[in-house]
């Protein structure tokens, strides 16, 4: 354990994000979701949701601000709303302003996962429990 490193910041998970540069994009993928398919690098995480995935994720990771919308989930049915809500407040808690967070269209997610970075499987079982996040700068 690390003095305020999220615990499910795991060694390999740290070690990707900052292996990540600016532009790189990660994945969260639900338990669903197709991610040894698509993963160039995978980081499985089946004890973990979505949320406390983001979560930790965000604790250490910039987002792009040179973008509008540095998160992206897929265009999904009206009952995904509290899904994507808890997405939201956590990255706007995160950078402490509104986030930019684009609902895109699942064959775009899809091929957006496979040039990602990384992609985090998680044991998320709410339907469309994805994001993608593109990794910012730290600023001087």
């Amino acid at each position: 354990m690390l003095k305020n490193i999220h615990p499910l910041l795991n060694g390999d998970l740290l070690a990707i994000l900052d292996d990540m540069g600016h532009g790189n994009e990660i994945v969260i993928a639900d338990a669903n979701f197709g991610a040894a398919n698509l993963a160039q690098r995978l980081v499985d995480m089946p004890g973990a949701d979505a949320q406390a995935l983001l979560d930790a994720v965000l604790s250490v990771l910039p987002l792009d601000d040179f973008v509008d919308a540095p998160a992206a989930v897929m265009i999904a049915p009206d009952e995904t709303r509290p899904v994507y809500d808890g997405f939201q407040a956590s990255l706007d808690r995160a950078e402490g302003r509104a986030i930019g967070m684009e609902e895109i269209d699942p064959g775009v997610f899809c091929a957006r996962t496979e040039r990602a970075y990384a992609v985090i499987a998680s044991g998320e079982r709410r339907l469309y429990g994805n994001i993608i996040l593109r990794k910012g700068v730290i600023r001087p």
